[in-house]
């Protein structure tokens, strides 16, 4: 798990940008190994339903930065993957864009063998290289530009409950305007992307308790109930920690940065596996206001939720 729990759930709750240094040395990237979950569901999401997760703003070209994205993932994990200016190529899948061609270089290591390839095939050219990128690492990716605050490009097959298609083209602060108490982060939209594209590279974490079992929460695909009927008298079965890695990768030169989000699932009592963890949660979710727990879908099980953490906590 690549989620910092220590640094993340703290109370009172608080919405925030909450970014701090990438160390030196620190990967951003997250090679994923073939028949992985999140690859296997990213290629159901980008065979069946590419328009949801692949979002583009009118006119804007994205290929200088694609192309620096691909020029960092080879230099951060060249076992996993290579990069020449025109060709892009999964090791590890056996799969290869070049020119926006796609090309089968050898059998994979799980299904039929052929199944990136024929993922990538019926996606239009100009999509297949930020479809590659997307099936080899566990991250997806956004382009935040700093000039006017707009998010121009998205590839984000495993969003937690948000429609890319909703967000493309838009300035940060729109972005985050349905977020509850979400003054402070939108009060420092302009000075935040300027920050991110600027020399240094930061990351952040996020998480939440949900009902959801997939790594893929489009809105579209999701349970608008958000939790089962019967949920109060089964926890923690049924209930998902569902956390994100979010990194930003600067773009010199182009005050533009990559933003990257890597999503993990796990259940929740596999995740809160002590007393620690438990009076930390609780007294994040006890200190959240109404209408932070209406955003995130916990209003309805706060009390069971609480009532069970606080049995873990009574363990020590």
């Amino acid at each position: 798990m690549s989620f910092d729990f220590d640094a993340a759930v703290s109370a009172p709750f608080r919405m925030q940008p909450g970014l701090r240094r990438l160390p030196a040395g620190a990967a951003q990237l997250t090679p994923l190994a073939p028949g992985s979950r999140h690859q296997r569901e990213k290629l159901a999401v980008l065979s069946a339903f590419p328009h949801l997760a692949l979002q583009c703003a009118s006119g804007f070209d994205p290929a200088p930065a694609l192309h620096a994205l691909a020029a960092h993932a080879a230099a951060e994990h060249p076992a996993a993957w290579s990069w020449d200016g025109r060709c892009a190529s999964a090791h590890r899948l056996g799969t290869a864009v070049v020119g926006g061609a796609v090309e089968q270089r050898a059998p994979g290591r799980f299904g039929l063998g052929d199944e990136i390839a024929r993922c990538l095939r019926p996606l239009p050219a100009e999509w297949r290289l930020a479809g590659l990128l997307s099936l080899a690492f566990a991250e997806d990716f956004a382009l935040v530009d700093a000039a006017d605050g707009r998010i121009p490009w998205l590839a984000v097959a495993l969003p937690s409950h948000w429609a890319p298609a909703e967000k493309v083209g838009r300035h940060f602060a729109e972005v985050h305007a349905p977020v509850a108490d979400n003054a402070l982060v939108v009060r420092a939209a302009d000075a935040l992307t300027r920050l991110v594209a600027g020399p240094e590279r930061w990351e952040r974490f996020v998480w939440n308790v949900t009902g959801h079992p997939r790594l893929h929460a489009h809105p579209a695909h999701v349970d608008p109930a958000r939790w089962p009927a019967d949920i109060a008298a089964t926890l923690p079965a049924g209930a998902w920690w569902r956390t994100e890695r979010q990194t930003f990768i600067p773009l010199p030169g182009r005050g533009q940065a990559l933003f990257t989000i890597q999503v993990e699932l796990q259940p929740l009592a596999q995740a809160i596996d002590g007393p620690q963890r438990a009076a930390a949660l609780h007294a994040a979710v006890a200190s959240m206001s109404p209408a932070v727990l209406a955003y995130r879908g916990l209003a309805g099980v706060r009390e069971p939720l609480l009532r069970w953490l606080e049995t873990l906590e009574a363990r020590r």
